[in-house]
């Protein structure tokens, strides 16, 4: 929701997120939070198979080219996380149109009406099904490529420990490491995303049209 939100200026923004929890349980009840829930699920699967088979795969062709490790791992992981934003894309748009919907939950229409609805009334295109995929391939490449070249290469220079707390704990560390940073390194792409797929400020007319021009709208109107 705050992604979505257009500044201070929005008469429907929220002032911080404890306002924004509050607001959404009084307004849409328990199950607002969950608005949007099924196409992530039926994503997941996919996303997961695609991100770890294509970054194997980007990772093995990367090994002719004679690049550094490091260099390697980062190189693959922009690669899987291309491609696997071309298949969570749909999901996405339809995820973000049923989270930006502020009735009550029973109110709004199913994952699959809401995408028949899309796929009606804009097409399959980049206007319709696939709005806002330049967005969605910055976010992915962006943080698989950080995420995947951050953690491999931290973990190759920090030796293993034998005891099997330790060595979970050396993990789950770099792990939150490298996802911390991938985040704040990409979070511009989520921000554009969300605003090219949620709800224009005035009907009818396109404000965030493609994912540079939507960011330079937001540092410009926003900070």
């Amino acid at each position: 929701r705050f992604q979505i939100q257009r500044g201070k200026t929005d008469p429907t923004g929220y002032k911080s997120l404890g306002d924004c929890f509050r607001t959404i349980f009084q307004r849409e009840g328990l199950l607002g939070f969950y608005k949007g829930i099924f196409p992530p699920i039926l994503a997941e699967t996919p996303k997961r198979a695609v991100k770890f088979f294509t970054f194997e795969q980007y990772k093995k062709l990367l090994g002719y080219a004679s690049l550094p490790p490091g260099l390697a791992f980062a190189v693959a992981g922009l690669g899987s996380g291309l491609t696997e934003a071309v298949v969570v894309n749909p999901f996405e748009v339809v995820k973000v149109t049923l989270q930006a919907n502020r009735n009550a939950f029973a109110e709004q229409p199913s994952s699959f009406v809401q995408a028949r609805q899309i796929i009606k009334t804009d097409g399959l295109g980049f206007q319709g099904l696939n709005k806002g995929l330049t967005a969605t391939l910055g976010r992915h490449g962006v943080f698989n490529m950080v995420y995947f070249g951050f953690y491999f290469n931290v973990k190759n220079i920090l030796p293993v420990n034998k005891d099997p707390k330790l060595e979970f704990l050396r993990k789950f560390g770099i792990g939150l490491v490298s996802g911390t940073i991938a985040s704040i390194i990409n979070i511009p792409f989520d921000v554009a995303k969300s605003r090219i797929q949620g709800p224009q400020p005035v009907p009818g007319e396109i404000k965030y049209r493609t994912c540079f021009k939507t960011m330079a709208t937001v540092y410009k109107e926003e900070g």
